[in-house]
């Protein structure tokens, strides 16, 4: 019998499989293949996030904007994560902080981002979104 993933690799994977759905979700020739439920189920009851604005944004903003938000970039539009970090850890609740990249309408942006994630049997990845909190490290060009 295997061991279970950590707690740490859970998140990590929720990051990167997160950022996928994005894409899938905003470009326009996939939008149609992509199940928005997947989104709904990780985005945790009392979700929270500050943009990089500063802007403090409910579950229900984040969830209604990327709702709005289907099909709206072409086939250039791309994300990257980099750099994940395990941060604070307790058995259910973890810290993970990351770079993500972004490639949209041929400008380029970098955020770097924590989340605070905790274990949730009916995700994906056995975790869910807490919180978010992203910040500038270029703002997109032009």
């Amino acid at each position: 019998m295997s061991a279970k993933p950590s707690l740490f690799s859970r998140a990590s994977a929720e990051v990167v499989d997160l950022h996928r759905f994005f894409v899938d979700w905003f470009v326009e020739a996939r939008a149609n293949r992509v199940d928005f439920g997947r989104f709904e189920r990780v985005m945790g009851e009392g979700f929270s996030m500050i943009a990089p604005s500063g802007q403090v944004l409910d579950r229900d903003a984040v969830v209604g904007h990327v709702r709005e938000s289907r099909a709206t970039c072409d086939d250039g539009f791309a994300i990257s994560i980099e750099d994940i970090r395990p941060g604070w850890q307790t058995g259910d609740t973890i810290v993970v902080s990351y770079i993500e990249a972004q490639q949209r309408a041929g400008k380029h942006s970098r955020r770097r981002s924590s989340a605070v994630f905790t274990t949730s049997s009916l995700a994906p990845n056995g975790v869910e979104w807490r919180h978010l909190h992203e910040t500038w490290l270029q703002v997109p060009e032009g």
